[in-house]
C-alpha cells in the first residue's frame, strides 16, 4: 500500500545535511562540545537552529556551504530532554557507539579504550559540521556557526576534526571515494545508479513510511519528525601497510592494479570491474552517469567479475543473490579525508596520522549501520562465504586471506592484515530545525 504514496518531504525542515551529497572538492570540519550548563546548552540549540541550513536551502548565496548540527544521547540528557522522550528513541543510540564495540567490531587496536579523546566519552553531546568547497569558505561557514557557541561559558568546545575532499576525489588508499549513494523519495535529488529504484523516505528520515511500511517517529513530534541519525567515525588508514599487500601479492604493477580492484570491485579511477572488467577506464571512472548504473545476478551471479567479497559489493550487494533483503540495509555514506596524504610510491609508515572521517546516515542504527558492519563487512555468511572480511576495512587478523574467483583455478592471496583501525565515533541525532528550537525552548 505504501509503494503507491507519493510522499512529499518537509524539506525546509530538514537539515541539509540529512540528503545533499557533497560539493567536490571540499573541506570540512567537525566540532564538537561539552554542555556544562543546561540553560547555556538550550541556548546553543536556539543559536544553532539558526546557523544550520534546510535541505530546501540549495541556492542560497552560500552555494555548496552548509553547518549541520547533531545531538548524541549524553547531549539530550544533558539538555534535560524528559525521559519519556528519551526513551522513544533508538536503543543502539541511547547505548552509544563505545557500548556497542563488540558488535560493531570495534576490537584490539579498535577498541575505545584506544580510542582518541573525548572520543566515545560522556562528554560529546553536540557535534557540528561545517562543509563548503574549499578552506576559505569553509571558515566562513564556521564564523557564520560561531555566534551559535562564542560567549557561553556554560558549553566548551572539546574536539575539532579538519578533513577534505580532494579534486580527484581519492581516499588515502588511491580509489575515488563517494561514487555511490541512493535516491531518496521526495528529495529531489537523484541517485547515482538509475537502475536502482528510489528508496522510500522513511529509511532516511523519521516520521515518514519506510521500505516494510513502518514509521520511526521519537517523541513528542516535533522532537522526532523529520530528523535522522548520523553516525560520525574516524577510521586510520594504513597506507603504507596496504601498499604493501598489493605489491607483494602481484605479478608486477599491472597486476597489483587488478589485484586493487579485485580487492575494491572498482579500478582506482572509479571505474566498476562489473563495466570495465579487463583494463582501468578512467574516462568511464570520470562519468557521474555511468560510474555506477550496473548490476550483478544477470552478467556475473559467481562474483567471477566483481568478486562477491569486494568492499563495494559487501558494502552494496545490488540483485546479487544474497541473504535477507538488500534495500533494509541501504544508508547514505559519506567520507572526508584527514591527514596528509603518504607520498607515492612510499612503503613505509611515517607516522602521520591520516585515514577517514566515516559519515552514515539513516533511520534505522539497528538494521542499516550496525547490520553492515557486523554482517557484511565482518562475516560472509550472507554470500556464502564463512566468516570472511571485508578486505578493506574488515577487522582482519591477519589469519585468513582474499578469494579471486576465476576459471579454471581461483586465486587465493596470503593472509590480510587490519588496515584500517577505528580511532573513535559517536551515534547522534540529526534535528530538525524545528526540533533544534523545541530543544532551545525547553524548560525545567
Amino acid at each position: 500500500m505504501s509503494a503507491l504514496i507519493h510522499v512529499t518531504l518537509e524539506l525546509d525542515d530538514i537539515q541539509r545535511g540529512v540528503l545533499s551529497p557533497r560539493p567536490t572538492p571540499y573541506a570540512a570540519t567537525y566540532l564538537a562540545f561539552r554542555i556544562d550548563d543546561r540553560t547555556q546548552g538550550r541556548e546553543l540549540m536556539r543559536r544553532a537552529s539558526a546557523a544550520a541550513t534546510s535541505a530546501a536551502d540549495t541556492s542560497s548565496p552560500l552555494g555548496d556551504t552548509w553547518v549541520s548540527v547533531a545531538v548524541t544521547y549524553r547531549g539530550m540528557e544533558a539538555l534535560g530532554v524528559p525521559r519519556s522522550s528519551l526513551e522513544s528513541f533508538a536503543w543502539e543510540f541511547r547505548q552509544g557507539m563505545a557500548a556497542r564495540a563488540r558488535a560493531l567490531r570495534d576490537e584490539g587496536a579498535g577498541s575505545p579504550q584506544y580510542w582518541e579523546a573525548p572520543l566515545g566519552t560522556r562528554d560529546v553531546h553536540v557535534v557540528i559540521t561545517a562543509i563548503a568547497p574549499d578552506p576559505p569558505r569553509l571558515e566562513a561557514a564556521i564564523d557564520r556557526a560561531r555566534p551559535a557557541y562564542e560567549r557561553l561559558p556554560g558549553v566548551t568546545a572539546i574536539w575539532r576534526q579538519d578533513c577534505y575532499a580532494l579534486p580527484t576525489e581519492k581516499e588515502h588508499f588511491g580509489y575515488l571515494d563517494g561514487v555511490s549513494h541512493p535516491a531518496v523519495e521526495g528529495s529531489g535529488i537523484p541517485g547515482s545508479n538509475t537502475l536502482e529504484a528510489p528508496l522510500k523516505s522513511g529509511e532516511f528520515v523519521l516520521g515518514y513510511p519506510d521500505e516494510i511500511g513502518g514509521v520511526q517517529t521519537p517523541q513528542p513530534a516535533v522532537l522526532g519528525r523529520n530528523g535522522s541519525y548520523a553516525v560520525f567515525r574516524k577510521l586510520r588508514q594504513d597506507v603504507a601497510a596496504f601498499r604493501r599487500y598489493l605489491r607483494d601479492n602481484s605479478a608486477g604493477p599491472e597486476d597489483e592494479e587488478l589485484i586493487a580492484a579485485k580487492i575494491m570491485g572498482r579500478w582506482r579511477s572509479g571505474a566498476p570491474l562489473a563495466l570495465a572488467p579487463q583494463q582501468d577506464n578512467p574516462a568511464l571512472g570520470a562519468d557521474p552517469h555511468r560510474r555506477n548504473t550496473f548490476l550483478y545476478e544477470q552478467d556475473d551471479p559467481m562474483g567471477f567479475v566483481t568478486p562477491g567479497g569486494c568492499h563495494i559489493r559487501r558494502a552494496n550487494p545490488r540483485d546479487a543473490s544474497v541473504a535477507g533483503e538488500v534495500r533494509l540495509h541501504r544508508m547514505i555514506r559519506r567520507g572526508a579525508v584527514y591527514g596528509p596524504p603518504l607520498p607515492e610510491g612510499v612503503l613505509e609508515d611515517d607516522g602521520a596520522d591520516r585515514g577517514l572521517m566515516f559519515a552514515f546516515i539513516g533511520a534505522h542504527l539497528g538494521r542499516q549501520f550496525e547490520f553492515v558492519q557486523s554482517q557484511w563487512m565482518n562475516d560472509g555468511v550472507f554470500y556464502g562465504a564463512g566468516n570472511t572480511k571485508d578486505p578493506v576495512v574488515g577487522a582482519a587478523d591477519g589469519q585468513a586471506g582474499y578469494t579471486i574467483p576465476r576459471r579454471p583455478v581461483r586465486r587465493r592471496l596470503a593472509p590480510l592484515p587490519r588496515f584500517v583501525v577505528t580511532r573513535g565515533g559517536e551515534y547522534c541525532f540529526l534535528p530538525s530545525l524545528s526540533a533544534l528550537r523545541w530543544l532551545g525552548d525547553l524548560h525545567d
